[in-house]
């Protein structure tokens, strides 16, 4: 029998309470395991590693105004601008772990750079176009840091953040397949008015073996997720990745575009799935602090350029807005009051995202909707951001092993991933027209348009009109008034600079 001071002990033993970790990240209280957070964190990166590899492939290989690539040169520099994302992405997204405690992971948005290498480097050079996105960020951080992007957080009426998460589903489904050739975008000039079609020639059929291999890799992501196993979702990416690499070995099929060679639409997109000749590298940063804060004014002029920090703002603004809403319902961090769990803390980190992202002249960073990929896998905390950053952070040595997935192998993930995030729908009140539609709006223009930020705004507008047309305009929250109209200046933008004489 214990006595009285052994019973003391057993009390007061410290290893009967939740260790440092625990207790830091919540993992317990959330139901996870740093196993779960681990193979979470793991999930994400493979997701969204391609960013490493496409992001230089769009500033990398666009000459600014003045003629020159990104770093300053007259030829393109891939591995310099690789290693620069891999480093803003590591570092920040460790921080969204640390200090945010979520399972969201950051890195260079896509849309944003591509509008910041053709409509912003194009009209002076790459430091000013950086400039503009350090002062973004500065901006949205002002807004985190006085509560006004909290509070219009907050004033978003709770059917319409669902509708935000159905929505980011659809469009990350919709990535999912685009991206793996299972359907493909259809020119103009092809005389259709079908936007998609199935196949990667857009003639409604299914050729070649990476399509194969995307196909096998979704059923069988599906299969594991249905029957509950865990590390699901990771297992499928590396498991299609092994499949991918020995179709490879024996086809030998090589990518869909490759320099002066013909195009194959049945050709790997994105990487070739094969052992690269080198696996470490030591990573070239010195992009790092490539920016002319104010550079920007003086070559376009004042107006002109705050319309272009506007721009980006308003869109990071509600990208992000939709993701946090997104992957934190799938991650449970949702409240019953619809507010996330540290929504000044995620914020804050996202913003200063998007400065970073400028400063490393990487272009604007910002919490990735990929992340639910690792929410997927079972992460719920901070943990798995953590080691998200460090792959990352490693990624910047081992280059050439990031570019070993194809689209084919990881897309599998985002689309079962889409499902999950679909499955929120039937907490939408369908029955009640006034928020329905607007929900609705949000849902399709996501995929429809290919941006989040297009299917938020469309909703805000709607439920606004709605709301005023029934004679309900006191129920509409004074900051969604300022958010409409500022939606209304967004979508009307090219107008407005051609009255404006910006064009």
């Amino acid at each position: 029998m214990l006595g009285a001071c052994d019973s003391a002990r057993v009390k007061t033993n410290p290893m009967n309470t939740p260790n440092f970790l625990d207790r830091y990240f919540s993992i317990s209280a959330r139901g996870s395991t740093v196993g779960q957070e681990v193979r979470g964190g793991f999930a994400t990166f493979f997701t969204m590693a391609y960013i490493v590899v496409l992001n230089p492939l769009i500033i990398g290989t666009v000459a600014d105004k003045t003629g020159q690539f990104l770093g300053d040169g007259a030829n393109p520099n891939i591995p310099l601008v690789a290693a620069a994302t891999a480093f803003a992405a590591g570092i920040l997204t460790i921080l969204m772990g640390v200090f945010g405690r979520v399972p969201f992971a950051l890195a260079t948005g896509l849309g944003l750079n591509a509008f910041l290498a053709f409509g912003i480097a194009s009209q002076m050079s790459w430091e000013d176009a950086m400039g503009l996105v350090v002062l973004e960020g500065v901006v949205i951080a002002i807004l985190v840091v006085t509560g006004f992007r909290v509070a219009v957080f907050h004033a978003i009426p709770a059917q319409l953040k669902t509708a935000i998460s159905v929505g980011i589903g659809l469009f990350i489904a919709l990535i999912g397949f685009v991206d793996a050739g299972f359907v493909r975008r259809m020119p103009d000039a092809g005389g259709t008015t079908v936007p998609v079609k199935l196949g990667a020639l857009g003639n409604g059929s299914l050729t070649g073996w990476p399509t194969l291999v995307f196909v096998v890799g979704l059923l069988v992501t599906a299969f594991l997720v249905a029957r509950r196993v865990k590390g699901a979702i990771l297992i499928g990416i590396i498991g299609t990745t092994v499949l991918a690499m020995i179709v490879e070995a024996i086809g030998k099929i090589g990518p869909q575009v490759a320099p002066g060679q013909p195009a194959n639409p049945d050709g790997w997109s994105l990487n070739v799935p094969a052992w690269p000749a080198t696996f470490i590298e030591v990573p070239d940063l010195s992009l790092l602090g490539q920016f002319s804060l104010f550079g920007g004014f003086a070559k376009i002029g004042g107006l002109a350029a705050v319309m272009f920090v506007f721009t980006l703002m308003l869109a990071d603004f509600f990208d992000t807005m939709g993701t946090i809403v997104g992957v934190g319902r799938q991650a449970n961090l949702v409240r019953e009051d619809g507010t996330v769990e540290r929504t000044r803390e995620i914020l804050l980190v996202d913003s200063l995202a998007a400065a970073a992202g400028g400063a490393a002249s990487v272009s604007s960073n910002t919490t990735y909707i990929e992340s639910a990929a690792g929410v997927g896998e079972g992460a719920r905390t901070g943990l798995a951001s953590i080691v998200t950053g460090v792959l990352f952070l490693l990624a910047m040595f081992f280059a050439p092993l990031t570019e070993i997935v194809p689209f084919e192998a990881a897309t599998p993930a985002l689309v079962v991933v889409g499902f999950l995030m679909m499955t929120q729908v039937k907490e939408i009140d369908f029955s009640d027209f006034e928020t329905a539609i607007p929900a609705f709006l949000t849902i399709v223009l996501m995929p429809f348009t290919y941006s989040i930020t297009a299917g938020i705004g469309a909703g805000f507008v709607s439920y606004i009109v709605i709301k005023v047309f029934r004679g309900r305009a006191k129920e509409i929250h004074p900051l969604l008034w300022l958010v409409g109209a500022l939606f209304v200046v967004y979508f009307a933008l090219e107008p407005l600079k051609d009255l404006l004489g910006l064009s």
